[in-house]
């Protein structure tokens, strides 16, 4: 579950709310927790995370293979693990089978599943499921980290950077509303994830989370929790900066640590673009929740 900043009062919610128009971030307010706030919930050394991942809101059938549908699961899932540099160790699968599923689109689903955990060292050890009209999975992850990377620990001027490239995914899922057909490595099929580079350069990251939610409003997120604004370094156009399920790492860093960070991201032949500075501001991206609409 995504997060947002925590607000003072029920009257400062309602404010929030009618502000953003974000029923994401009102339930979330509703919560009362401190584990809150990450791309995981820390409590000790082990993390915990859960991810939905629905027919005809985050995928339709007749755009994936079985198979490419529960590998993306997985990976969407990893994804929060690894953002935070941890290791993903146990997993538990909730599934919503469609009456008209035949049994050989089964076999391939758990192929997808279980080849993917096998290939982050993670093990499925249960879960549940249910009968339904179309195809719905929840993944938890159970991970485990030595030095968790959270999204609060940000300094004034501190550098924010991304990974890779973006506006892929949104570009191919365009694409494939208006009927047409995607490469199967396509990101929006085929998520990147960078697990190498968070692993290798976290002792120098101040804050980092995964791109899902778009640069723009994931920026703003991470903003939002450390009260700070930001000086634009590098433009991003509307293309980039709103293109969601990206998950790519964003991060927060010394300017003097840039050298290293950029030596590592070059040594994994990994873009790494520099795009703002943290700074004693309100100024904040447009970010359009795509969330409940």
């Amino acid at each position: 579950m995504n997060t947002m900043v925590k607000v003072k009062n029920e009257k400062h919610m309602l404010q929030f709310y009618m502000m953003t128009q974000d029923k994401e971030a009102y339930l979330i307010e509703r919560l009362n927790s401190d584990h809150i706030g990450d791309d995981a919930a820390v409590v000790g050394k082990s993390l915990y995370s859960v991810d939905a991942f629905y027919e005809d809101i985050h995928f339709r059938r007749a755009w994936m293979s079985p198979y490419q549908i529960a590998r993306k699961a997985m990976l969407v899932n990893f994804s929060d693990a690894i953002a935070m540099n941890a290791y993903p160790r146990y997993a538990l699968l909730s599934l919503c089978i469609p009456k008209e599923i035949l049994r050989e689109e089964i076999d391939a689903l758990m192929r997808g599943f279980e080849e993917t955990a096998a290939a982050f060292d993670c093990e499925i050890i249960g879960g549940d499921t249910v009968g339904g009209e179309k195809l719905h999975i929840s993944v938890t992850i159970i991970s485990h980290s030595d030095a968790p990377l959270y999204r609060k620990g940000l300094k004034e001027g501190d550098l924010l950077a991304y990974t890779g490239t973006l506006g892929e995914s949104k570009r191919d899922l365009e694409r494939l509303l208006s009927g047409k057909k995607i490469a199967d490595d396509s990101k929006f099929i085929e998520p990147q994830l960078r697990t190498e580079f968070v692993y290798r350069a976290r002792p120098l990251l101040h804050v980092g989370m995964d791109i899902s939610d778009g640069l723009y409003c994931d920026t703003n997120k991470l903003l939002d929790i450390n009260k700070y604004g930001y000086k634009i370094l590098e433009n991003i156009n509307d293309e980039m900066g709103s293109s969601g399920e990206e998950y790519e790492m964003l991060i927060g860093f010394a300017k003097g640590d840039y050298k290293e960070i950029k030596t590592i991201a070059d040594s994994l032949d990994l873009p790494l673009t520099v795009f703002a500075e943290t700074a004693n501001n309100s100024e904040r991206f447009p970010c359009q929740s795509h969330h409940f609409t």
